[in-house]
């Protein structure tokens, strides 16, 4: 085995000028990550200076298998923490031979949102923060507790700490590192409210840029747990009863927010956002409405609300952005399986350019 590890540590930057480069795109079930590599002459860190590439989308549920080949398009280069050296990552968006996005590539119409003059002055900023669980692999029932049976009930499992009430540290930690590594704006981590259960944060992010980070993140973490033989899910409530779901918070601001006088920008944004409650919750994930009861630190879906420092409502207003008269607010909305393209693009698009 340590003859294995040394032949995958390898430092190619010692005996040639050639490149790894991993693409990553996004699979038929818009949450599935697929990726495969190839060699390339040199280093590179701009995506438009990468080959264009094809996959077979028959085998992923994105084409027929009489018209298979779809086309992978490079969008956003990250450093590769696992080959290390020159190596890359590649975030990629799918398009037929034709040049047409296919059905599932949510990239295509959020980079034209995040490109509309009013949008682009406007600067909007992100900071995501991606929940998720750490699964048994054999049992697939959550890391740390008796198989088939519960841990003791939630209260000392958030950000706490020692072997009975935080499972998984060295999967997060590793990821936590790893991201830095890639060149991913990671802004932290911490240990949720259910056992098992963690978060890591990424932003502030400038627009397009938000979804591509959170991909790729969530690409690396699937890759570390793949190796730790553990089980990754985004499910956003995977345990049924009283223990908290899985959400992806999304903080938000824009610069009109940010400067002086900013909170009333703030106050109509929101405004905007209960006015079209309905069409953000049907976009924000797959099994919300497991989550969102209104209990367990969050919101009831029928219902839009508003609060500050209120973590039970839909829209969170922190006391320091009240306090300023400007600054940011979070959207408690999101699932942990949410499309971080469709989410992101979406609150732009409410708050800066929809006309009610």
């Amino acid at each position: 085995m340590s003859l294995l590890s040394d032949l995958i540590n390898l430092n190619l930057t010692d005996t040639t000028e050639k490149i790894i480069a991993e693409y990553v795109w996004i699979g038929g079930s818009g949450l599935d990550l697929r990726s495969k590599a190839r060699t390339l002459p040199g280093p590179v860190t701009d995506p438009a200076k990468l080959p264009k590439w094809n996959y077979d989308g028959s085998s992923t549920n994105q084409a027929t298998g009489d018209n298979s080949e779809v086309i992978l398009h490079p969008q956003a280069v990250f450093k590769d923490p696992f080959r290390r050296g020159n190596n890359i990552l590649v975030m990629c968006d799918a398009y037929t031979s034709a040049g047409e996005p296919i059905p599932t590539n949510t990239r295509f119409n959020a980079a034209k949102i995040f490109s509309e003059p009013d949008v682009v002055a406007e600067e909007p900023w992100f900071g995501i923060e991606q929940e998720y669980t750490l699964l048994q692999k054999d049992t697939r029932w959550p890391l740390g507790w008796p198989v088939g049976g519960f841990p003791g009930p939630q209260g000392p499992y958030y950000c706490g700490t020692g072997a009975d009430k935080a499972f998984g540290r060295d999967i997060v930690d590793a990821h936590y590192k790893a991201c830095l590594y890639a060149g991913i704006n990671i802004s932290g981590i911490n240990g949720e409210v259910m056992p098992g259960q963690w978060e890591f944060q990424v932003g502030p992010t400038v627009g397009i840029a938000s979804g591509d980070q959170i991909w790729i993140a969530r690409y690396i973490l699937e890759r570390i747990t793949e190796m730790a033989g553990v089980v990754l899910t985004f499910d956003p409530k995977p345990v049924q009863g009283d223990w908290n779901g899985a959400g992806a918070h999304a903080n938000y601001s824009t610069k009109s927010m940010r400067d002086d006088g900013g909170i009333e920008v703030i106050k109509k944004a929101i405004e905007k956002l209960s006015l079209r409650h309905k069409e953000h919750i049907a976009a924000y994930g797959e099994g919300n409405e497991r989550r969102l009861t209104g209990r367990h630190e969050t919101a009831d879906i029928n219902n839009f609300s508003w609060g500050v420092a209120n973590r039970g409502a839909s829209v969170r207003v922190g006391r320091d952005t009240e306090k300023a008269g400007k600054g940011y607010f979070e959207d408690r909305r999101p699932a942990s399986n949410m499309d971080p393209y469709v989410v992101t693009s979406m609150i732009a698009e409410t708050t800066i350019l929809w006309k009610p």
